[in-house]
């Protein structure tokens, strides 16, 4: 795929594909900018941010997911409401601030995960996402599961479990969906020997 320019939002947190992510939208340049994917059928990139605020200028890493929004709704002090679902990984060629204070890049597609069938070494992390994701009905109960998928079960995981959001970053980052696993049966392996 191309490069395209598509309107950057820089958050404190990583979408991973395939993942939900909701929102509370008060900033006019997001206003605006929700309004015109919802109209022209668009998405928005989700980037990490690296130094700065949600708020005011941010720097942030070059890799995001694109998301498309999904559902949306009023809250009853005005604000707006969004779900999106993380698309497909992208690459920031270049970006710039809008005079409204909006950050739009070019970005270059980065290819999706092959499909690997989950190895039965890490059957115990399928059944671990399987609870997790009984317990986040309300965010998870809109996607498609893929319990025997490796790329699948390493993103729920990446994106659900409290890692720092540069390990998550870094499971973003990462081509191989089991060396993703290998980060997240890292990480579970930690916070086990913390509960001991």
């Amino acid at each position: 795929m191309s490069e395209r320019e598509l309107p950057l939002f820089p958050l404190g947190t990583v979408l991973m594909p395939g993942g939900p992510l909701m929102l509370r939208i008060f900033e006019s340049r997001y206003v605006d900018m929700i309004g015109r994917c919802m109209r022209e059928d668009s998405g928005f990139v989700v980037v990490l941010i690296q130094r700065g605020g949600e708020t005011g200028p941010a720097a942030f890493h070059e890799v995001g997911t694109l998301a498309k929004i999904v559902d949306w709704h009023q809250y009853d002090d005005g604000i707006l409401g969004i779900t999106a679902l993380g698309q497909s990984r992208v690459r920031i060629v270049e970006s710039h601030r809008q005079a409204d204070g909006l950050n739009v890049g070019k970005v270059d597609f980065i290819a999706p995960d092959p499909a690997i069938a989950l190895p039965a070494k890490y059957g115990y992390l399928a059944r671990l996402l399987e609870q997790l994701i009984d317990q986040l009905s309300e965010q998870y109960g809109m996607i498609e599961v893929n319990f025997d998928d490796a790329g699948w079960v390493g993103a729920r995981l990446a994106e659900i479990l409290p890692l720092p959001n540069q390990r998550k970053q870094e499971c973003l980052e990462l081509e191989q969906p089991l060396a993703r696993l290998e980060v997240v049966a890292e990480a579970v392996k930690e916070m086990t020997q913390r509960e001991l």
